[in-house]
């Protein structure tokens, strides 16, 4: 019987952060911890001790390997396949996802985010028959698919039996990744600890003073401690300590493994080379290896004898250090020779991924066959949605390929890939290798159109205010080559405009409705009827475009969820140039519904935020708010700071200071993003309405009407009317009002025919006023536009009290305070509020926005009013990238915060009109 094993010197505080954690999971309470430290600094004896005395829990491990570190969702795999007796019991989607991310299916490549949501509820359902601890050592070198799913599900654990516990070098894990992750820092042991460790590991007895300089000089490093203590001699200690410099742990215990190897037999020292050249461990591949290499069959056993690997099932290197000097410590041309062996044995065991990875390893310079076998590994990986692994694969397949445009193909394509994982920083190492003279003109509208791609994501002001040009520029190239990728790219040249709007250079809206035009004649199909409509609302009278515009609209309404997510956001743009804001929220409703079942986080991001914008319009603040927490929530799970998602227009609508909004549009401008300040502008101009800042607001809307961009300055126009007709200047806004009367004798919607009568009220004498008052209600009633609704009572109600009708005043009045309160738009509700008082009436104050969700957090009210429109836990889980449990746990908070039983109940309190 072995004996037990010594406790665990100086680690109780970390001991019991870590049983807290798994005691937790034990009770319902999910939750993670990523432990760092430096080499040998006691991460992985920490996680076994814990998960050791953990008691009822059931333990899944999938260490990081540096083999996999480029096979996507490797280690994934391993740490979900004892657990798919459950895989029945999630939703069919991500069921499918994972099965295609591990391979084992074939099927439209997963994005990594809907394979997280996955493995969320995988680990959620199994923690219903036990509770679980997922176990994760070696974390830098998991793949990057892996970390990615890891990390976003440490992020999401909430209400579940499930505890994830990963560790990893402290400096080898990309921030970016596993931002949002609970972390422990390990470091080293307390003076007293370290010398009681030495002691206890000592041959014979230590002096005490050089005990206590040994734990100094190791920084209480317990793996230096045992292995090191015993080499550092008194002047060793005495010249390390003149100098400021800390000893060099893991470069000293690493030559400290390679002297240990060095007094090893050949044939063991190259055995140790095989099982560390294959990393995984596995005992029948490393045995295999060895008898290709004519090895003895005790090679292994000096090394077991010494204590640097154990060999059962699977071997293990003592520490990743020794790995590292048994791998690094041997001649190139025995490297070489052993990945040649590892190559043959993987593809004969069927994994040509890992047979390729070896075999690049095993070539010097340039090999076109060796690159050929990593582009196909490459593809298989991006088959299975491991873009970034595709990318790193595509990468090296360059590095091996002759010196010729062949190379420069391959790093564009790995740069595509990059960008579309999101990894711009790769993108652009991989764009700085390219020799753009040696591209042709396809492959270089590509680059021209990578380059658009990664100045977006990454921010570059100069390339968001050139973005459309650029596009044009590549669609120039693809001209008569390929007409499909021209058209991409001239309705990408349209779409990116938008984003920097009057603000872009090198390029004029007459310039772009022409070019999109043309392009609309290249191919039939979809794409041209969509730059044919783009076309006619740049570029022809607005009688003219409407049909053109309408038929465009009417393709996207009847497109399937995969056409929607193919076809972006144009649509936004046309429909609000329709002024048919329903249907502009139901497509962005629609597309980001199969943004998420698709795992789609770049599209769902950007259709959540806006619908954060258009909700301002449609539903008003209050729904803008939920949008926009969706927004930061979602930003939250995949480990960007939420808190930075900012809706400048809507802080200017809830009754944020007019200097920070000023101060955030011009920041928003400086970047590039022309948009997000004109947004932010007509915010600040409607919010000075509001206040009664008439003549501000007058001077806000000249110059931004003046300089025409499509269908937001005809969103302007209404605002332009009621601010000059108040600041007295009416006639100066009549051309306002007949345009907006135009657009109404043309699109026809509630929404228009409520602006424009409202605004002809405003402009009309006493006589006709009313009339135009009461059909601008009629209308609004039965449009989606409550904020516009709202404030037709408004002024309506201000008319009469101008009128003398008090009585008729009070009744508009309470109705617009009463809207204004329900959608949370504070000025707008004092307005009225004020208005209300001045005929006579006491009104007792209420917050914009106050109701029963007052008393329950951003994410309970978010999912108590999906549960009040009547979604199931399972669809408001997928919405908002959380396990059913959540919902559930959620919703038995809400239920006590409010007092309800039921859904039912909820939805009373909670209306969703």
């Amino acid at each position: 019987m072995d004996a037990p094993s010594p406790p665990i010197l100086g680690r109780t505080d970390e001991l019991e952060r870590l049983g807290a954690l798994l005691g937790g999971a034990r009770n319902g309470h999910g939750g993670a911890l990523l432990i760092r430290g430096e080499p040998g600094i006691g991460k992985s004896t920490i996680l076994d001790e814990a998960v050791g005395a953990a008691r009822g829990l059931r333990v899944v491990r999938a260490d990081g390997y540096e083999a996999e570190a480029a096979m996507p969702f490797a280690a994934l795999q391993r740490l979900t396949a004892p657990l798919a007796e459950h895989l029945a019991s999630i939703p069919t989607r991500q069921a499918e996802a994972l099965r295609i991310a591990a391979g084992l299916d074939r099927g439209n490549p997963p994005d990594r985010f809907l394979v997280g949501l996955g493995v969320l509820s995988l680990l959620a359902a199994a923690g219903e028959d036990a509770p679980l601890a997922c176990v994760i050592d070696d974390g830098h070198l998991l793949d990057p698919e892996s970390l990615d799913v890891i990390a976003f599900v440490a992020r999401r654990l909430q209400a579940e039996r499930v505890a994830v516990l990963l560790a990893a070098r402290a400096d080898e894990l990309p921030e970016t990744r596993i931002a949002g992750v609970s972390t422990l820092r390990l470091g080293g042991l307390a003076a007293l600890d370290a010398v009681q460790l030495l002691t206890r590991s000592a041959d014979e007895s230590i002096d005490p003073y050089l005990a206590v300089r040994i734990a100094e000089e190791t920084g209480g490093n317990p793996l230096a401690l045992v292995d090191l203590a015993h080499e550092l001699t008194a002047r060793e200690l005495i010249a390390s300590s003149l100098s400021e410099e800390p000893l060099p742990i893991g470069e000293r215990l690493e030559t400290h493994y390679r002297e240990r190897l060095a007094e090893l037999p050949e044939p063991t020292r190259l055995w140790l080379l095989t099982a560390a050249a294959e990393s995984t461990g596995d005992r029948t591949v490393i045995d295999a290896a060895a008898v290709g290499l004519g090895l003895p069959p005790d090679a292994s056993s000096a090394a077991e004898r010494s204590d640097l690997v154990s060999v059962h099932d699977t071997v293990r290197f003592r520490h990743p250090l020794v790995r590292l000097a048994a791998y690094h410590g041997m001649p190139a041309v025995d490297r070489r020779r052993v990945h040649e062996v590892l190559s043959t044995l993987m593809v004969d065991h069927g994994r040509d991924d890992l047979g390729a990875w070896h075999a690049a390893s095993a070539t010097v310079g340039p090999d076109a066959d060796v690159a050929a076998r990593m582009e196909r590994a490459a593809d298989a990986a991006g088959g299975r949605g491991g873009l970034v692994s595709r990318a790193r694969l595509l990468a090296r397949a360059a590095e091996l390929t002759p010196d010729g445009p062949g190379r420069d193909l391959r790093l564009l394509a790995a740069a595509e890939t990059a960008t579309a994982a999101g990894a711009a920083q790769l993108a652009a190492e991989l764009v700085g290798r390219i020799d753009v003279a040696r591209l042709d003109p396809v492959s270089q509208g590509r680059l021209l159109m990578l380059r658009v791609g990664m100045a977006l994501f990454l921010g570059d002001a100069e390339g968001v205010l050139t973005a459309s040009a650029t596009m044009l520029r590549a669609a120039e190239l693809f001209h008569g080559l390929v007409p499909d990728l021209e058209q991409r790219a001239l309705l990408a040249a349209f779409e990116v405009l938008l984003t920097a709007e009057w603000a872009a250079r090198d390029v004029t809206l007459p310039d772009l409705g022409r070019r999109v035009t043309e392009g609309a004649d290249l191919v039939d199909g979809p794409r041209a009827i969509a730059l044919r409509a783009i076309g006619a609302h740049i570029l022809l009278p607005y009688p003219e475009a409407v049909p053109i515009m309408r038929r465009a609209v009417d393709l996207l309404v009847a497109a399937d969820d995969a056409e929607l997510l193919e076809f972006g956001n144009f649509g936004v743009a046309l429909t609000m140039g329709l002024w048919d804001v329903e249907t502009c929220v139901r497509l962005l409703e629609r597309t980001a519904a199969a943004a998420r079942d698709a795992g789609a986080i770049q599209v769902l991001d950007t259709t959540l935020w806006l619908l954060s914008l258009l909700e301002l319009l449609h539903s008003g603040p209050a729904a803008s708010a939920q949008y926009t927490a969706q927004v930061r929530d979602l930003r939250h799970a995949i480990g960007y700071d939420g808190e930075q998602v900012v809706n400048v227009s809507y802080l200017a609508w809830s009754g944020a200071p007019y200097e920070v909004v000023e101060q955030v549009a011009e920041q928003a401008l400086a970047a590039g993003f022309g948009g997000v300040w004109t947004l932010a502008m007509t915010g600040l101009g409607i919010r000075e309405i509001a206040d009664g800042r008439y003549r501000d607001a007058f001077h806000r809307f000249e110059p931004m009407v003046e300089r025409a961009f499509l269908q937001v300055t005809y969103q302007q126009l209404p605002e332009y009317v009621e601010a000059g007709a108040r600041a007295g200047r009416p006639e100066a806004v009549r051309p306002a009002l007949a345009r907006l009367q135009l657009f109404a004798s043309e699109s026809r919607t509630p929404w228009i025919l409520g602006v424009a009568e409202r605004s002809a009220a405003l402009l009309a004498g006493d006589d006709d006023s009313e009339r135009h008052y009461r059909a601008a209600i009629e209308h609004l009633t039965r449009s989606a536009a409550r904020a516009d609704l709202g404030r037709a009572h408004l002024v309506y109600g201000e008319w009469l009290r101008r009128m003398k009708r008090r009585r008729e005043a009070r009744e508009q009045l309470r109705l617009a305070l009463d809207l204004f309160t329900r959608i949370a738009a504070p000025a707008f509700a004092a307005r009225a509020r004020r208005e209300l008082e001045a005929t006579g009436e006491h009104v007792p104050h209420r917050e914009p926005g106050g109701s029963a969700a007052e008393a329950l957090t951003p994410q309970e009210e978010t999912v108590a009013r999906m549960a009040a429109e009547g979604r199931t836990n399972a669809e408001i889980g997928a919405t908002l990238f959380i396990s059913a449990n959540t919902v559930d746990y959620h919703l038995r908070k809400v239920f006590r915060k409010l007092g309800v039983t039921s859904r039912r109940q909820l939805a009373e309190r909670l209306p969703t009109d």
